[in-house]
């Protein structure tokens, strides 16, 4: 059996396809994955000897240039993404079965267009509860296009989803479609989507709620074991003192700017007594001063650093509130977008962090937030907590696929 993985957005929405592959190679099936074309996405999945289609666009061009200024400007990126997405697909689905597509919904759109045309199965993977339909909670808003002020009832505002999505995505994904000979759809969101999802998250961590109008698949995480050591420079910092709090907000450019970021981030952590590792990132966080108190770090392994942190300060994504919670870590989380808000909302609940009131952390408030991450209860929930967490989802969901798993085309 042969399976595409498509995804296209930050490292949260390649390194799963990349755990799901590693999965499906161990069973006997052959992989490919359509990955965005940035060189640190192709590292990794070379590093773990996945074979990888680039997708002809960098996301992290498309996180830094300038947002469409029209409704039309926007149709014009969708076609783009998605023509990117379905001939990165189409190239790697010689002899497949299966597609599997998630990250950002023009690319999903491309990924099923693709599968469609070619007559294989496809299935749609979330990372978050809230991606999914629910009368259980209401969608997250999307640009331009805020929920409306006084609506409550979570069905009226997903059926107010379908029509944004319609309005926002739907040009763009005709035109598409019609360049390959295919007909519109009438609602974008569920053609991506299907009746049938998958959501890769913890059951614990982000449980799905019955009932619902979905038959979602919930699988656990898709969690690829990294095996990687600590560069040397870490490990010494690491050694030469009390565990440190790692601050990192990923692929997020944080409103404050690097500057102002880092150094609230550092002085908080500071004014709790603690040492302070800063991870760089797409916002290029720094040390603000040449104390030996504080490091910045690259790329490392979470699952080799967590575990001996006093704390993760982090933007929310499911990959790194994930990672946090298997290594017993406590958390806050500093939530920017899309799916943040609802990690925040989890790690609060689940009493091992806390979730930051806003995206744009301030000493106090920051401090505040430290304050509950760091006392002995949060600690003793959050390694209570590690203990639960699922670490097969990436081989439930590999077993389910080379049994049929997915919406015939």
């Amino acid at each position: 059996m042969r399976v595409v993985l498509s995804s296209y957005g930050s490292r949260g929405d390649v390194e799963p396809m990349a755990a799901l592959a590693v999965a499906l190679r161990g069973l006997g099936a052959e992989v490919r994955v359509c990955a965005p074309e940035d060189e640190e996405f192709a590292d990794r999945l070379a590093g773990v000897g996945v074979e990888t289609v680039p997708v002809s666009y960098s996301v992290r061009a498309l996180a830094a240039g300038p947002k469409p200024a029209t409704v039309a400007d926007l149709a014009d990126r969708v076609v783009m993404l998605a023509a990117a997405q379905y001939e990165a697909v189409a190239e790697a689905a010689g002899g497949a079965d299966t597609v599997v597509a998630t990250g950002l919904f023009p690319a999903v759109t491309g990924a099923r267009t693709a599968a469609g045309k070619l007559g294989l199965r496809y299935a749609y993977a979330a990372f978050f509860p809230g991606m999914l339909p629910s009368p259980h909670h209401p969608p997250f808003p999307l640009p331009g296009r805020p929920l409306p002020e006084g609506v409550t009832d979570n069905r009226t505002l997903w059926d107010l989803d379908v029509e944004s999505q319609n309005v926002l995505f739907g040009p763009g994904l005709a035109t598409l479609r019609a360049n390959v000979g295919l007909p519109p759809v009438d609602s974008v969101r569920d053609y991506a989507i299907t009746g049938r999802p998958l959501l890769a998250a913890d059951p614990v961590l982000g449980p799905w709620q019955e009932p619902a109008d979905l038959d979602v698949v919930q699988t656990g995480a898709w969690v690829l074991p990294d095996e990687r050591p600590l560069p040397a420079d870490v490990e010494a910092f690491l050694r030469a003192g009390e565990p440190p709090v790692y601050v990192g907000f990923g692929s997020m450019a944080m409103q404050h700017g690097p500057t102002d970021t880092a150094r609230v981030a550092v002085e908080a952590v500071r004014a709790r007594g603690r040492r302070v590792l800063v991870s760089r990132g797409w916002a290029d966080l720094a040390p603000v001063d040449d104390r030996d108190d504080c490091m910045a770090v690259g790329e490392v392994n979470h699952q080799a650093l967590f575990p001996r942190v006093a704390a993760v300060v982090h933007h929310g994504g499911a990959g790194t509130t994930t990672a946090a919670a298997r290594a017993g870590a406590p958390q806050v989380v500093v939530p920017q977008l899309v799916d943040q808000p609802y990690w925040a909302g989890r790690v609060a609940a689940l009493g091992v962090g806390a979730a930051h009131d806003g995206p744009v952390p301030a000493h106090d408030s920051l401090s505040a937030a430290l304050a509950t991450a760091l006392a002995p209860r949060t600690r003793a929930a959050a390694r209570e907590l590690a203990g639960r967490i699922r670490t097969d989802g990436a081989e439930r969901t590999a077993k389910l696929l080379l049994e049929g798993f997915g919406e015939p085309a």
